[in-house]
């Protein structure tokens, strides 16, 4: 039988179709409730696994273990079936795989019951390979496979995330005379769940009424959750209303799943009041509902509700995990509520639960942001005390915490100090660390990041071209402010007003007053809409030499056309250069002076306005 993946045509977890096999009462995705046969060569067979290689196992030592008994099995197949359905148990493929063979070869009588236990080891231990493998191989044994074969064979598929071959093997079912029943869709949605494929989950949830079977808990869970992973929160919350319309009772997993959806969009309201629905469902929320609604917070910026949510879990009878509390700390890093994710952090070694990389590096970067640059610096040396390795996102978070603080020294050691345990610094580590020069008014340090970033192939952004432009107007060196611009546009990066108001600032500190207004006025032809940050910068430039007092007049009467008011800056640059004048330009200096009281009347009068 030849499985090939289908096209795209017509999610409960793995472990909801071994629960819903169990509740049929049979098939080999059951759990037995007594307890195992003792099994003299089981025992063998267990003994078998080599050490270091996994479940590797040989051939011949299979045989050295059956040949013995060969003579009962051969006239008794039950005891070849408790070999294999123990092995399924103990989640051994590769043994069940080898017990099968020897069985083949020796002509002991194989059927359905023994293959369908094999494939079941598969399935237990997600070896989607091996179990079409055996599936394969059935029709040389002269036995054919049954409606647990394949459930079991698809959940495998489900389980390695191959949900085209589960698809296939749903749609081969019919073929072969075998009738897919609930856990055959269920297993398939499932798959497509994991794969995120919510129109073809979709579309095996609306095709199971068409060959007679009800879709239950299971079957509308795993479609829920593959519209959460598709970001289609709206269709989650419509399959969840539809349950009872259609005679199935939403269970936890189904509001979870929904929650979660609607927690990836962010309808952290959505998901709060769903969390509020489940008491009065019956259900009791657990830590995944809860989390999820926290996370949804967290993603809303909701951190009072995200914090109200984690304390109610122990009165509720939830425990919070590390999900809960890395999703609580994140909430607070967005609210800028560092003390609170300081707080939280300490609170977990109390209940028992690891801080890992997550909780760490949303610590970090709260106190970055809130300019608490030492405390920054300390979680990140903590984190090797404790035994979790920093990544790249926890020496980024440091790194800005300390451009946020101007400590250009700081930056760089933490920038050297990657390279040291193997992190490769990105963009965001090289943009903070030459922002951080350029705040320090190390602009030659700035410079030379900008070039060792080049060259060392890192993806440079407009903050990282923009803060070495600014770095540039300390020195004036307006040259370099330039060719840094032209190698933006080189990089397919089309600087902004941010670049050009620091170009325009280089200019001004250079006395390159010509090129500053030039800058300005090419603005315009890329329509790219200029400031007041512009206008002041271009104005600042001309007026440094007093005989340009017209062109700084010029500019400043530009500014209303392109929707701007001339503030206090312009207008004192303006009079200083008017009054500094050969010619002592009285004239422009009161009109000036005029233009300048009505323009703070009518901003006094909006001002009162508003008020």
């Amino acid at each position: 039988m030849l499985l090939v993946p289908i096209s795209r045509s017509p999610a409960a977890s793995s472990g909801d179709v071994r629960r819903a096999s169990a509740a049929r009462g049979g098939g080999t995705l059951q759990q037995p409730k007594s307890k195992p046969v003792n099994s003299p060569e089981l025992n063998a067979l267990l003994q078998l696994r080599l050490p270091g290689q996994g479940q590797g196992v040989s051939a011949q030592g299979v045989q050295q273990v059956l040949q013995p008994v060969l003579s009962s099995w051969q006239g008794d197949p039950k005891r070849a079936t408790v070999v294999l359905s123990g092995l399924a148990r103990q989640r051994m493929p590769h043994i069940a795989a080898e017990v099968l063979n020897f069985m083949r070869e020796q002509q002991v009588e194989v059927n359905v019951f023994h293959c369908s236990a094999a494939v079941t080891a598969c399935e237990k231990s997600g070896q989607w390979q091996l179990a079409l493998s055996i599936l394969q191989s059935m029709p040389e044994m002269r036995v054919a496979p049954n409606d647990f074969t394949y459930n079991a064979a698809i959940s495998a598929c489900e389980k390695g995330g191959q949900w085209q071959l589960a698809l296939s093997l749903l749609h081969q079912m019919p073929e072969t005379n075998v009738s897919p029943d609930e856990i055959s869709y269920s297993a398939a949605i499932s798959a497509c769940e994991k794969a995120a494929e919510w129109q073809l989950a979709l579309s095996l949830l609306e095709m199971m009424p068409n060959v007679r079977l009800q879709p239950n808990e299971i079957s509308y869970s795993a479609a829920i959750s593959a519209c959460e992973k598709g970001g289609q929160w709206q269709l989650a919350l419509g399959l969840l209303r539809l349950m009872p319309e259609r005679k199935v009772t939403p269970n936890e997993i189904s509001y979870s799943a929904a929650i979660s959806a609607c927690e990836k969009c962010g309808e952290w309201q959505l998901a709060l009041s769903l969390l509020r629905t489940l008491p009065a469902a019956g259900i009791s929320a657990s830590q995944i509902s809860y989390s999820a609604t926290i996370s949804a917070c967290e993603k809303s910026g909701q951190w009072q509700v995200a914090l109200d949510l984690l304390r109610e879990m122990p009165e509720r009878k939830a425990s919070p995990n590390e999900i809960s509390y890395n999703a609580a700390i994140s909430a607070c890093d967005k609210g800028g509520q560092s003390q609170f994710a300081l707080a939280l952090l300490r609170q977990m070694p109390e209940l028992a639960l690891r801080a890992d990389q997550f909780s760490f590096n949303a610590a970090i970067s709260a106190c970055s942001k809130a300019g608490q640059w030492w405390f920054a610096l300390d979680l990140l040396a903590e984190m090797r005390q404790v035994q979790v390795a920093p990544d790249v996102i926890s020496y980024n978070a440091a790194i800005t915490s300390s451009e946020k603080a101007g400590r250009a020294e700081l930056a760089l050691s933490l920038l050297r100090e990657m390279a040291a345990f193997r992190l490769t610094p990105n963009g965001i580590s090289y943009s903070a660390a030459i922002c951080a020069c350029e705040k320090a008014l190390q602009w030659q340090l700035a410079l030379s990041l900008l070039g060792e970033m080049l060259e060392r192939r890192v993806a440079a952004n407009e903050f990282s071209y923009n803060s070495a432009i600014t770095a540039c107007s300390v020195a004036g060196s307006w040259e370099i402010a330039l060719s840094i611009m032209q190698q933006m546009s080189d990089s397919k990066l089309a600087p902004d007003r941010i670049s050009y108001n620091a170009a325009i600032s280089t200019c001004k500190t250079a006395g390159q007053w010509e090129l500053a207004v030039s800058l300005l006025r090419s603005t315009a032809q890329i329509e790219l809409a200029p400031d007041q940050n512009s206008y002041n910068a271009a104005i600042g430039a001309a007026c440094q030499v007093a005989a340009h007092w017209a062109v700084a007049l010029a500019v400043l009467g530009a500014m209303p056309a392109a929707r701007l008011a001339p503030d206090a800056i312009g207008f004192s640059s303006c009079l200083r250069a008017c009054l500094s004048a050969d010619c002592g330009q009285w004239l422009a200096s009161l009109q000036l002076l005029s233009t300048l009281q009505e323009s703070t009347a009518n901003s006094l009068s909006v001002n009162a306005a508003e008020r």
